[in-house]
Order: structure tokens, then sequence, then C-alpha cells
């Protein structure tokens, strides 16, 4: 019989293997591995284990993790239960084993890097990441962590025989490698590569800028390719080297957004390189197309990189290779074809290549070593090294070497080959005309046809050009000197004419006589066409081709010069000017504009008769000298007959436009009149018959020269009325259509003349316009209506309304509004928000692009932009989006429609503009009802005489303390 402790000991031993039995079973039931982790055995003299193979991985197993430990010093394997510690975790655990097999205690550093280039991949690459969160040992605390910016580092103490179990909780199922070194030996390592990384850093740094400097000096097209070449190679080691980290705080993620930045912008980099330096837009088109979309390629990789930055690495490593092959067979070919750049390029596109085979070797795990990494680095230095030698021997070649390297007979040679001009020789003896290279095949001729006896050439020649030609050859023969410099016209085989020049010189022989003339020809068609072009432009409209305004002037001074000595010459002037055309210009555009003034030159053209003439004076203002018509009755039906022809309807893109047109007609009957004379009473008989109404011809009569003494009256009275200040502003309220309440006003100029009474701003204004006035007007009433509403604020205290000022085209292309707006705000101290500024569309169409930067000028000053008349003319969204309005006042005219379709326009405007984040004004409201419908609609502001009549300075004031009692300051 058994002794009790003998039976105690069994009982246990048959109990602990029921419960390990137990927990197998438990374990398979739950997937989890069954069987113990084999330790890593760790001796003293072990300086760096690699444990990446010993490494088990478990991924997506939750947050608890159950792990079996490595069998300790008494045999018995044990159960660890380890719980996540970050958000970031995943549910992907590692799990080591480590055995301390000396008698001593072992004190060691478990690394993770961040970043390996060795096995990351061609495609979808490993960018490197946060690796491992926390470590946690079967036995004692968690590991403490080192810090580190390249790896998690963490410091474990093993003691002497101890068997410990490590369960490591991922941030990341991919653990590339995972070592174990001896603390001062890892310190060693990085202090290293640390000294290696350094000065790597510090020659790329020091050739990217040597390639920048170099390119500022020298300026050729190589030098930038291959700086921004640099730079992209300073980048890539930056970051690959960890020093991107020191100069900026950067996360694990954001890293892997600048590797991959960097590795496209290393790509992008190779490319244009190649691109540049081979020349390749020279041999072939479609080489630049290509090169073009690889590029463009290349820089979408670079929103890409933000968003997933594998794909962005993957497709730049795959460009590094795509690169690489094109450049053998392109620098094989240019190479075969003795391209002196290609043949330069071969060591260093042969360290490229060497380069290239050695990083897919590392990508795909064949060459696994710490140092392949860094040493592909320095690679990447040493090609840019190679390539700034290449770039700079090229670049410098043939500076002081050349020098003295020809006589002056080869540089008279060279200049002439490289001035394109053809060599014209004709031996004079044997009578040969001689051009090299062949003129003939310039001409489209057979070569050789120009060849030959100078006779040759009188068939070829322009038949005005024949006897000039063969006189200027015999007066050069007759003298025996001088030069030859003519131009004359031969036809080509299509049947033009080319305008060539010779310029040529004899050559005498002993007995003083002509043997030769030797000089250059050259094709001056084009310089010829383009004088031609010139003088053209110089007396003719461009556009439809008639003869303008001076023309017009000099043929009817000519007709006056007749009048006194033949009575058959009996001159009517007519001057035409077509009505409405700028609201059409506005409505279809310019283009649509330009053809109506063609097609109704042709009309007109065909009421004429050979001696008649018409002329092109203004925009769409047409001149027209009757001398085909001196009977008064048919000069009447001539002038009936072209506002008729002017009446027929135009159709034009599916819309019929019909036009009509204010004609003045004067006849002459003075002797003493000159043309400019005639012209002018011409043009005042029109501006009455446009002042009517127009659609009508008006006679001139003398009483309508008092209407240009009128206007040039009123200029010189308004003149004189800025510096008198008898010039005022009145202002029209505008109210908020929700309450009715004053939100602002707006600024509309008044002249009270002394003699004349108040004169209508529709009179005055467009006499400042044409003038220089338009500009002091303009910076009076914004001077004026700043100093107005301060004044109002000093007296009634703070208030929320604004001041609208109207802006005229004159105003808007001076380059001083800028400087003007500026000083009216800082003399005033007026808040420039409290300020808007109205212009209409057809103001900015004048010139769209000064006017957009003038007016964002103004915006950026704290001015507000509104878009009046809004409604009438293009109404073009493009410039509520091209321009900084901020407001968008209705024409009354779309205000007041009164068609079906008026509801449904206002709402889809006024819903634009709240959507643009612009406020309504509406102009011309007639009713409350009205007020009440757009204030439903969304307009938020209204103006018309319904609201109140434009009021002066003091009634203003007056108001504002009505409306506003609660703003006296105290």
């Amino acid at each position: 019989m058994m002794p009790p402790s003998v039976q105690q000991t069994l009982r246990a031993s048959r109990l602990l293997a029921l419960v390990l039995l137990a927990v197998t079973m438990l374990v398979g039931a739950l997937g989890l591995p069954a069987h113990a982790v084999e330790p890593v055995k760790i001796s003293r003299d072990d300086t760096a284990l690699d444990l990446t193979a010993t490494t088990e991985i478990y991924t997506g197993r939750g947050e608890a993790f159950q792990v079996s430990t490595a069998p300790g010093t008494d045999g018995i394997v044990r159960r660890i239960e380890v719980r996540a510690t970050s958000e970031d975790h995943q549910g992907d655990w590692a799990v080591f084993a480590l055995a301390n097999v000396s008698e001593e205690q072992i004190d060691r550093v478990i690394v993770a890097p961040h970043f390996r280039l060795v096995q990351s991949k061609l495609f979808w690459p490993d960018l490197g990441a946060k690796r491992i969160i926390s470590i946690t040992p079967s036995e004692g605390f968690a590991l403490d962590r080192q810090p580190s910016e390249e790896a998690d580092v963490f410091r474990i103490t093993l003691n002497p025989g101890s068997v410990v179990t490590f369960v490591a909780e991922l941030a990341t199922p991919d653990l590339p490698q995972i070592y174990l070194w001896e603390p001062d030996a890892y310190k060693d390592t990085v202090n290293a590569f640390t000294l290696y990384r350094g000065i790597v850093l510090g020659i790329a740094g020091l050739l990217a800028v040597f390639l920048t400097i170099l390119f500022v000096v020298k300026g050729t097209s190589m030098l930038p390719a291959t700086a921004a070449l640099a730079w992209a190679v300073l980048g890539y080691i930056c970051v690959d080297f960890g020093f991107l980290s020191k100069l900026i705080s950067i996360t694990a993620g954001d890293e892997r957004i600048w590797r991959a930045g960097t590795e496209v912008f290393l790509a992008a980099g190779l490319v244009v390189f190649l691109f540049t330096y081979l020349n390749l837009n020279r041999w072939h088109a479609h080489l630049s197309y290509a090169t073009l979309a690889w590029i463009l390629g290349l820089g979408l990789l670079f929103g890409v990189a933000i968003y997933d930055p594998p794909i962005a690495s993957g497709i730049a490593r795959l460009s590094f290779a795509l690169t690489g092959s094109v450049g053998i067979v392109l620098i094989a070919y240019l190479g075969f074809n003795r391209y002196d750049r290609a043949i330069l390029l071969v060591p260093a596109w042969a360290l490229i290549l060497v380069w290239l085979f050695g990083a897919w070797l590392t990508v795909t795990g064949q060459l696994n070593n710490d140092i392949i990494q860094p040493a592909l680095g320095g690679g990447l230095v040493l090609i840019v090294l190679l390539i700034g030698f290449t770039v700079m021997q090229h670049a410098f070649a043939g500076g002081a070497y050349s020098q003295g390297l020809f006589s002056d007979l080869e540089r008279q040679s060279l200049a002439l080959t490289g001035s394109g001009d053809t060599v014209w020789d004709w031996d004079v003896a044997r009578d040969r005309v001689v051009t090299i290279p062949d003129i003939s095949i310039q001409l489209g001729l057979a070569p050789g046809v120009m060849h030959g006896p100078a006779r040759n050439w009188l068939p070829r020649l322009h038949p005005d050009d024949r006897d000039r030609f063969r006189a200027t050859l015999d007066v050069l023969l007759e003298h025996r000197k001088g030069r030859l410099n003519h131009q004359f016209r031969v036809r080509a085989e299509d049947g033009h004419y080319h305008w060539l020049s010779i310029r040529a010189r004899p050559v005498l022989g002993a007995n003083g006589e002509i043997i030769r003339c030797v000089g250059t020809i050259i094709d001056i068609t084009e310089q010829r066409n383009s004088v031609d072009r010139l003088l053209q432009d110089a007396l003719h409209d461009n556009l439809t081709g008639l003869p303008n305004r001076q023309v017009f002037l000099d043929r009817l001074q000519s007709v006056l010069a007749l009048t006194a000595s033949s009575e058959n010459v009996r001159p009517t002037v007519l001057t035409i000017d077509i009505d409405r055309y700028k609201q059409v210009n506005d409505a279809l555009g310019i283009a649509a504009g330009d053809n109506i003034l063609i097609a109704l030159t042709r009309r007109l053209r065909r009421l004429l008769k050979p001696q008649d003439t018409l002329a092109r004076l203004a925009g769409d203002q047409f001149g027209l000298i009757l001398m085909s018509e001196r009977d008064p009755a048919k000069v009447a039906d001539f002038a009936d007959a072209v506002s008729k022809a002017i009446m027929v309807p135009i159709n034009f893109g599916g819309r019929e436009i019909i036009l009509t047109a204010s004609i003045g007609l004067v006849s002459w009957v003075d002797q003493q009149e000159d043309a400019a004379g005639l012209l002018n009473d011409a043009e005042l008989a029109m501006y009455r018959a446009k002042k009517a109404g127009g659609n009508r011809v008006e006679p001139f009569r003398p009483a309508f020269r008092t209407f240009g003494a009128d206007r040039l009256q009123i200029e010189t009275d308004l003149r004189r009325a800025i510096e008198r200040k008898e010039l005022s502003l009145v202002y029209q309220p505008i109210v908020r259509l929700s309450d009715a309440e004053i939100a602002g006003f707006e600024a509309l100029m008044r002249w009270d003349h002394p003699k004349r009474g108040n004169i209508s701003p529709t009179e005055f204004i467009p006499i400042a316009e044409a003038s220089d006035l338009i500009n002091q007007l303009g910076l009076f009433a914004f001077d004026k209506a700043a100093s107005d509403l301060m004044d109002w604020q000093l007296q009634t205290g703070e208030l929320p309304i604004f001041v609208s000022v109207n802006l005229s085209s004159a105003q808007l292309l001076n380059n001083e509004l800028y400087n003007d707006v500026r000083a009216a705000l800082a003399k005033t101290r007026c808040e420039p928000h409290k300020l808007k500024l109205e212009l209409t569309e057809s103001v900015v169409m004048e010139n769209p692009e000064q006017a957009r930067l003038i007016l964002n000028k103004l915006k950026d000053v704290g001015l507000g932009l509104a878009l009046d008349d809004f409604g009438t003319g293009h109404s073009s969204l493009s410039y509520l989006t091209r321009f900084p309005f901020d407001t968008i006042k209705l024409d009354k005219a779309l205000v007041r429609d009164t068609s079906d379709k008026r509801p449904v326009l206002l709402r889809s405007v006024i819903s634009m503009a709240r959507e643009l984040e612009m406020q309504v004004v509406a102009e011309g409201i007639e009713s409350e009802e009205d007020a009440i419908e757009l204030g439903n609609m969304g307009c938020e502001f209204g103006q018309s005489y319904l609201f109140g009549p434009p009021i002066g300075y003091d009634s203003v004031q007056r108001l504002l303390k009505e409306r506003f009692p609660l703003m006296k300051r105290a």
C-alpha cells in the first residue's frame, strides 16, 4: 500500500492532466493554436538576433487574446490572457518567447522598424507604420517603450535561466522585422548609420543647391531638369533617413504620404530629366505628347498619395522601371545616330539601371540585410553626382575652347548658312544662274528649273516686274560697280506669286569687267503681305473692308475741290447710325454684332453706284458720299431706300432682328465749306434724328449747329460746377421687404445750374464720360457719400445702413480708382463695408480682365459690390462667378414684367442669388402686393418711389433720427 503523500501526488498529477486536456479541447474549439511557443535561447555573447522567423502572428483575434506560453524551467506550459490597450488595435497579435540560458541577468532591447525597403513589394508596397503598440511578458509588467522615431523599441531584462513568453499588441498585421539587440550595440549601430546618413544628406543638399545655382548662372534647359532631379533625391533621402521628422512633427500615417510623395517626385524628376537632356521634342512631336501625358499622370499621383499612398508609390515604382527601359531604347537609338548627348549619358544611365536592379531585388526580398536600404539612398546621390558631371560637361563644352577656331571666311560661310538665306550666284561670263539651295523646290518647281541663263527667269516674273528686272541687270553690267538690291515677283507652280529680294555685289576680273555676281536671295512674301495688310488697315476698316474716317474725309475733300470747276459735281453727305445697336450687341454678343455690321454693309453697297463712296466712320456709324444723284427728291428717295434696307429683318441664331437707323443728310451749297465741316453738319443732323427717337431721316438745318454748341457749353459749365461745388447728392431709400425698415440709400447726383436750373444726369453724365470729367464726378460722389454717412452717424449714432454709389466705365478703367477710393476712405474714416459700388454688366464687358482685377482689389478693401440692372443685356451667370459681386439689383423692367413667366423668372433669379450667398434688391416696385410677393420669394430689399423719392442730406438726417431713435449717443 502506497504512502499517503505518494497518493496525493498521483491525484494531483491526474488532476493537472485533466485540466490540461480540458484546456487543450477548449483551445481547439476556439481555433487557437494548442502548441506552446518555441523559445529563442539567448546567451550573453549574442549581440543581435533576428526574431522575425520565430515570431508567430495572429490576426483578427479581437481585443482579448489567450495563448500558451513556452514551457518554463519546470516543463509546465501555462496560459496567459492579454487585453488591448489602444484604440488603434485591430485584433492582431504577435507572440515570441526568449530563454536566458546564461547564469547572469541579461538586458536587451526589442526593435521593430517602422519601415523597411526590404520586401516592401513593388505593387501596393508597405510604406511603413507603427508596428507594436505594447508588449506584455508572461512574467512581470508590460515592457517600457524607449524613445525612437524610426522604430518601436522596448527594453527587457531576463533573469538567469528564465523562460519568458511575450505577447505584442500590433497596430498592423504586418511585422516585417523584429530584432533583439544588446543595448550598447544597438546604440552604436544607430550612431554609425546616423553619421553615414548625415554625410549622404550633406552631399545631396550641396548637389541640389549647386545645380540650382548653376541653372541660374548658365540658364540652359537641361540644368533645371537636373536640379529638379537632385531636389527629388534630396527629398526622398530626407524621408527615408528620418531627417524630415526632425524638421517637422509628422505621424506614422503622414510619413507614408511623404514617402509616397517623394517617390512620385523622384519618378517624375527622372522622366523630366530624360526628356529634357535628350531634347526629345526635336526628334518627334509624338514623343513630346507621350512625355507630357506621362508627367501629367505622375502629377495626378500626388493627389492619389494623400488618399492612398501605397497605390501612388506602386505606380511610381513601376514608372521607375518603365523610364529605365525607355531610356535604354532611346539612348541606344540616338547613340547609334551619333547624338553626343545620348553617348555622354551612357555611364550615368548604366548606373541607374544597376540601382534599379538592386532596388528590385530589395523590394522583392531577394536582398535582405540592414545595409542595402541606406546603400540604395547613397546610390541615388551617386547617380545625381554623375549626372551633374555629365550635364556640366555638355553645358560648358565649346566655351573658351572654340574661340579662334574658325577663319573669317569660315565664319562668314557659317553665318550665311545659319541665316537660312539662299545663295544667288550669276556666272556672267557663261550666263548661268545657280541658287544654293535650289530655289526651284521652294517654288514647287522641278529641281534646277531656275538654274541656267538669266533670261530664263523672265517668263516666271510678274509682267509688271520683267522690264525692271532686265533693266537693273543691264545697268549693273554697264556701270561695272554698285550693288544689286532688287525686289520682284516670281510665279510659283500653284500660280501664286512670291516676292523675292536679291542683294548681291559684282566681282570684277583683271580687265575690269564683271565676271560674276554673288549674293543672297530670300523669300519676303510674308513681309510684303504684312506691309500690305498694315496699309490696308491704316486706310480701311478691318471688319467691313470699307474706307475709314480719314479716307472718307480725304475723298470728300477731293470731291469738294471739283465743285468749283464742274457744275455736275454736287455731293450729298449722309451719316447713318444704327439705333440701339449697343443693346443688340450686349444681348447677342460681339461676334453677332460684327456679323450684323457686315450684313448691313453688303446691303448698303447694293444701293451705290461706282461714283458713290461708303465708309465706316465709327463702331455702328457709316458715312456715305452720294455723287450719283443731284435732284433733292431723288436724294430723299435714296435716303429712304437706305433706311428701308436697314430695316429688312436679319435672321441670326434662330432669331429675327429688326434694326432701324438715324440718318443725317446734308447737301453741298457753300463753296467755302470743307470736308470736315460738311461731315460735322451731317452728324449734327443725325444726332437730331436720334434725339427725336431714331428711325428717321433728318436733313441738316443751320439751327442744328447750336446743338453742338450747347454740348460744348454744358461741358464748360460742368467744369466750373465742379470747382464751384454746384453739384450735390440726393439719396433714395432702400428698405427691407420683411419689415419695411430702411436698410440703406442709393446716392444720386444732381446739378443745379445757376441759369438753366436742374440739369438731368442723363444729359450731363454722358458728356462727362466723353470728356475727362467723369473721374472727378465719380470721386466727388464717393467722397461726398462717405462723408455724409459719417456725419449722420455722428448725429444719430451707429446706424445699420449702407450707401450705394454708382460707378461708370471710365472710372473702372482708370488705374487710379483703387488709390482714390482708399484715400477717400482714409480721409472720411468711413467703414468700407457700409459703402457699396454699383455697376452695370455693360460696364464690366468693356474690359473684363481689368475690371476683374480692380474689383477684386476693391473687394479686398472691404467695399460691397452690386451688379445693377440685372435682367437686361446678357444677364450672364458667368459674371456672378468671375467677379466678386455680393448684391444683385433686379432691373425694374424685370420686376414690372406682366407676362406669365415673371414669377418663374423672379423666383429663379432670387433663388440662385441666395444659393450664391448674394443679396437681392428689387427696383421699380409699384405696389405693396408686389413687395409682399417679392419678400415671400426671398428678395431682401426694395427700392422705388413706393418707399420714397430721392431726398437731400437734411431730410435723410431727420428720417434717420425718426427711424432709429435708440441709436442716439448718450
